[in-house]
């Protein structure tokens, strides 16, 4: 179960990653930017968003083994600790009040933000949990 909704919110926030993450508007003008406008605009460290996700989701979907469940807790507490930290940086930037224009963060960031987080967490309940002993798995 934890796999699963681990997978899912990196499927969420390599989505978002492509979708409206801030939005500005100025005498009924708008204009948005998505993760991706920023990464090339900006902040180069925002590439390793949608590279760790699409690492976490291509080692998450392979079928491996129960020993390697500590190995995708592990990818996913410290991809998942980095994309949250990368994203927090960006809200910080967006909502830095001495710029001239205010910028908005959509809906879509934090939905991706809210998913980074359940990436993290879902990686540290995977890393913490008591593993079967071979004599009791059921097939």
């Amino acid at each position: 179960m934890l796999r699963r909704i681990n997978l899912s919110a990196a499927i969420i926030v390599l989505v978002c990653f492509f979708l409206p993450w801030v939005q500005v508007s100025c005498a009924g003008a708008k204009e948005s930017l998505s993760g991706l406008d920023l990464a090339r605009q900006d902040d180069a460290l925002l590439w390793l968003i949608p590279l760790l996700v699409s690492a976490l989701l291509v080692f998450g979907l392979m079928r491996m083994r129960a020993a390697s469940a500590q190995l995708l807790g592990l990818l996913s507490t410290c991809g998942g600790a980095i994309v949250v930290f990368l994203m927090n940086r960006e809200r910080t930037r967006a909502h830095d009040g001495s710029g001239l224009i205010a910028a908005q963060l959509t809906g879509w960031f934090w939905l991706g933000f809210f998913a980074a987080i359940a990436i993290l967490i879902t990686g540290i309940a995977i890393l913490f949990r008591r593993q079967r002993a071979p004599g009791n798995l059921i097939p």
